[in-house]
């Protein structure tokens, strides 16, 4: 299923000229050094994935939704920004009209959603938690992405995700699954049957591990959207974070490489277009928050085909160096996009200007 790669654009930290081969050789060892002492390595390694019996069976990655005329290129980036008010009771911007100005600066989305494409939508549905809380994707955004892919054309659109909880709770209770059945999109859930193992080509944590390829059957593009979140273990939970809710198994003996296996999750699949919602911004106590306190109100939302460049662009809404995410500069190194945002050259835009 995996196309061509996208190149690494050699801005921004750690680019240094390393094949995708030779940085995760680098990054293995020191891994292994790192984990020696605490006695983590035999953890990894008891990963408890998919039968012996189905390794064989193994694919590669989950495939490459790029753009084809994009790949080795710099990616494309518009971010809109609305009003901010002081009023912590005051609305929150249209999330479609922000979506629909930041598209119609990236050439609209008929660029990137022709007819008869099967559009899968990555939310992170990873909590059953209300929408306020903003530790789960606005089903806002939610209703408005799958609404323009269906007027684009799209023959089909569905989502998916991999919770922590309950999956029917978490749809439920994040507004998700009603966004989904009242824009037409097809809500799939998680289900033993759909996860068969995968491997990210050379990869040395993803390897013959469960993974969510029932979702991807007959699919032709692929769009996620993430909210901007802190994370206690990773820095930050945004696109690339996003994307561990793909994977089955045991997934939690990751915790102990967990900028190692999100570089490696930027290599499992490659989307169509990132959506970053920074509308509401979780500036603590990540990734499930809690409290209204832990949120700031930013009214941004970020439109790229580049999601290392996205969560670059993230990190600055939370207020913090690149160096607090140290995987968006290993996916960087990984040949999976720009750490440097700026790089792309991205468009500003005002709501409604």
């Amino acid at each position: 299923m995996s196309g061509p790669e996208n190149g690494n654009n050699g801005h921004g930290p750690d680019s240094g000229g390393l094949s995708r081969r030779d940085f995760l050789k680098r990054a293995a060892g020191a891994s292994a050094i790192a984990l020696s002492g605490a006695g983590l390595a035999a953890a990894l390694l008891d990963r408890r994935g998919p039968p012996a019996s189905d390794l064989a069976k193994a694919t590669s990655g989950l495939g490459d939704y790029s753009l084809p005329e994009l790949r080795g290129k710099p990616g494309r980036m518009a971010i809109v920004r609305g009003k901010v008010s002081a009023d912590p009771r005051a609305a929150q911007p249209d999330r479609l009209a922000m979506l629909e100005r930041a598209l119609a600066a990236l050439g609209g989305l008929g660029a990137y959603v022709k007819p008869g494409d099967r559009v899968l939508l990555k939310v992170n549905a990873a909590f059953a938690t209300s929408p306020a809380l903003g530790a789960t994707t606005h089903p806002d955004l939610v209703a408005a992405v799958a609404t323009l892919c269906l007027k684009a054309g799209a023959a089909s659109v569905a989502l998916t995700d991999n919770p922590i909880h309950s999956p029917e709770s978490c749809f439920a209770l994040t507004g998700i699954a009603d966004a989904a059945a009242k824009s037409g999109a097809r809500l799939i859930l998680p289900s033993e049957a759909l996860f068969t193992p995968v491997s990210v080509p050379d990869g040395r944590l993803i390897r013959d591990w469960p993974a969510l390829t029932g979702a991807f059957k007959d699919v032709t593009k692929l769009i996620a959207l993430s909210p901007v979140k802190d994370h206690h273990r990773a820095g930050a939970s945004m696109c690339l974070k996003n994307f561990y809710g793909f994977l089955g198994g045991r997934r939690n003996v990751f915790h102990q490489d967990i900028n190692g296996v999100i570089a490696e999750l930027a290599l499992l699949a490659r989307p169509t277009l990132c959506i970053l919602d920074g509308v509401t911004v979780m500036l603590t106590n990540g990734p499930t928050g809690g409290s209204l306190s832990d949120l700031k109100a930013m009214n941004v939302l970020a439109v790229t085909t580049d999601p290392v460049a996205a969560d670059s662009f993230g990190m600055e809404l939370l207020g913090r160096p690149l160096t607090e995410a140290p995987y968006i500069a290993l996916a960087q190194t990984a040949g999976a996009g720009s750490a440097d945002y700026k790089s792309l050259g991205p468009q500003f835009l005002d709501l409604g200007a």
